[in-house]
């Protein structure tokens, strides 16, 4: 039998490219592709969410479908900042959104809010949706920089939607069921 050379070990650094560079892919891929964790900032979204609240943003979804009314969205910041802003889909393509007598109407039917903990204060006049956009409101409409400031928002803009809220563990759970 004819003796075999011994294998020479591996490099620690080659080691550490087959096994971190795969991980480091599957990561990006997730992040850009399918998922990403955020942090709620500020209070608009509340009684429902709060700040510092940690969420998983799923971003799949919207390539198959359109947002639904309700739905709570991640969206790219429209003015001078860079954090996302995490709002409540109200208004879909199309929708006349209005704002009257403390409620939202939509399409002259008065939105059945049961997430709300106030009443939603000031008037709008109807607004139309215009195609690919929607709009949007904090559940907190006392303290929400939102569609009745910025104006619709663009399907392009929306990063995904809030999908599972992990932290703080007592409040682990669907973001969808608020």
């Amino acid at each position: 039998m004819a003796e075999q050379a011994p294998q020479k070990p591996k490099s620690w650094f080659r080691e550490l490219v087959e096994s971190i560079l795969p991980a480091l892919v599957i990561v990006l891929v997730v992040n850009v592709f399918l998922a990403q964790a955020t942090r709620v900032e500020g209070q608009s979204m509340e009684p429902n969410l709060h700040t510092n609240e940690r969420v998983i943003i799923e971003k799949l979804s919207y390539r198959f479908h359109d947002p639904q009314r309700g739905d709570i969205v991640v969206l790219k910041p429209p003015h001078r900042t860079r954090i996302p802003l995490i709002k409540r889909v109200i208004g879909l393509p199309g929708d006349w959104v209005e704002i009257r007598d403390g409620a939202v109407y939509v399409n002259g039917e008065k939105l059945d809010e049961q997430y709300l903990d106030q009443v939603t204060l000031g008037t709008m006049p109807p607004r139309q949706v215009p195609e690919e956009s929607i709009f949007v409101m904090g559940d907190n409409r006392r303290a929400s920089n939102d569609s009745r400031a910025f104006g619709t928002v663009p399907f392009d803009d929306i990063i995904g939607k809030a999908w599972f809220r992990y932290w703080p563990l007592d409040k682990v759970g669907l973001v969808t069921h608020l």
